[in-house]
C-alpha cells in the first residue's frame, strides 16, 4: 500500500521529469531559502553582541547592595541605584495605567464599533503619526502640561510623557490584534444570542490578548529605555521617592548620567544597571506572554 509521503514524492518526481526547468526552479528555490535563513541569522548578530557585552560589563558589580543602596557620588565608590529602579518602576507602571485602557478601547472603538467611520481613519492616522515624534517632543509636552503647571519635576510628570508616548504603539498594536481573531467566531457568537459587548469581552479580547500584550510589553520596553522625556519631567534624583510630586530616578537617567562620569567606578556601574534594565524588561515580557497564552488556551 502506498503511504501519502511516497504518492507526494512520486507526484513530485513526476512533475520534474515532466517539466525540464523545474530543477532550476528548485534549485533557485533551495538557493533563495538559504539565503533568507542566512539573512535572518544576521539580524540576530547585533542583538547577541549587545547582550553579552552588557552581561560581561555589568556583571562585575552586580550584587545584592545594587538593589537596596543609593548612587554614590561621583568619585567614591559602594553604593547602588535602589531609587532609580523604584522611580522606573514607578514611572512605567502609573504611564501604562493611562496609555493602556486609553489604548485598548480607542482600538477596540475603531475596530468593532465604527471601522470605517471618519473618525477611526482620524485616529489611525494621528496615531501612526505619533508613533514617528521624537519622545523628546512628548518630554516637552508633558514639562509644559504637568511641571509647568505644578511647578515642579516629579514623577507623575515622567508617567504623563511615557504614556504619551506608549500610546499609539498599544493602539495600533491592539487594532491588529483584533484584526487577526476570525470573524467566524463573531458570527458564531453573534448565532448563540450574544451581543456585541459580550462577544468582543469574552470571544475578542480573550483570543487577542497575548497579541495585545506583546504590544503592551513592547511600549513598556520603550518606556522603561527612555531618557529624553524623563530629563525633561522627573529630572533625577538620588533619594528615595516618597511622594508621586517629587523628583524621581531612573535607571534611563543613571545610565546616562553615570557614562559621562570621568570614573571608572561609575562608568561600570552604569553598565551593571544597563544589565539590571535589560534583565527587568526581558522578565516581565516573558512572564506577561506566559501567563495570557495559558489562560487563552
Amino acid at each position: 500500500m502506498t503511504t501519502p509521503a511516497a504518492s507526494v514524492q512520486s507526484t513530485a518526481d513526476a512533475l520534474t521529469a515532466a517539466d525540464p526547468h523545474s530543477k532550476r526552479r528548485l534549485f533557485w528555490n533551495s538557493s533563495w531559502s538559504v539565503v533568507c535563513a542566512g539573512l535572518s541569522f544576521l539580524t540576530l548578530i547585533p542583538l547577541f553582541s549587545i547582550v553579552v557585552l552588557v552581561v560581561e560589563k555589568g556583571l562585575p558589580l552586580l550584587t545584592a547592595s545594587v538593589f537596596t543602596k543609593l548612587p554614590p557620588a561621583p568619585g567614591l565608590t559602594g553604593g547602588g541605584f535602589g531609587n532609580a529602579i523604584q522611580g522606573t518602576a514607578v514611572m512605567v507602571v502609573l504611564g501604562l495605567l493611562i496609555s493602556a485602557p486609553l489604548g485598548i478601547l480607542s482600538a477596540v472603538y475603531i475596530n468593532e464599533y465604527s471601522p470605517k467611520s471618519k473618525l477611526a481613519g482620524t485616529v489611525r492616522f494621528v496615531a501612526k503619526l505619533l508613533t514617528g515624534i521624537p519622545s523628546i517632543i512628548c518630554g516637552v509636552f508633558a514639562f509644559s502640561v504637568v511641571v509647568l503647571s505644578t511647578g515642579s519635576a516629579s514623577a507623575i510628570a515622567g508617567a504623563v510623557a511615557l504614556a504619551v508616548l506608549t500610546l499609539p504603539t498599544i493602539l495600533l498594536t491592539t487594532e491588529q490584534a483584533l484584526l487577526s481573531v476570525p470573524k467566524a467566531l463573531r458570527e458564531a457568537s453573534y448565532g448563540l444570542g450574544a451581543t456585541k459587548f459580550q462577544t468582543i469581552l469574552r470571544i475578542v479580547l480573550p483570543n487577542a490578548m497575548p497579541a495585545i500584550m506583546t504590544g503592551v510589553m513592547l511600549a513598556t520596553a520603550r518606556a522603561a529605555g527612555e531618557t529624553a522625556p524623563v530629563l525633561f519631567t522627573a529630572q533625577f534624583s538620588s533619594y528615595w521617592m516618597t511622594t508621586l510630586m517629587q523628583p524621581a530616578g531612573s535607571l534611563a537617567v543613571l545610565i546616562y548620567n553615570f557614562s559621562t562620569l570621568p570614573y571608572d567606578y561609575q562608568i561600570s556601574m552604569a553598565w551593571t544597571a544597563s544589565l539590571v534594565l535589560l534583565v527587568l524588561v526581558t522578565a516581565s515580557n516573558v512572564a506577561a506572554q506566559t501567563v495570557f497564552s495559558q489562560r487563552t488556551k
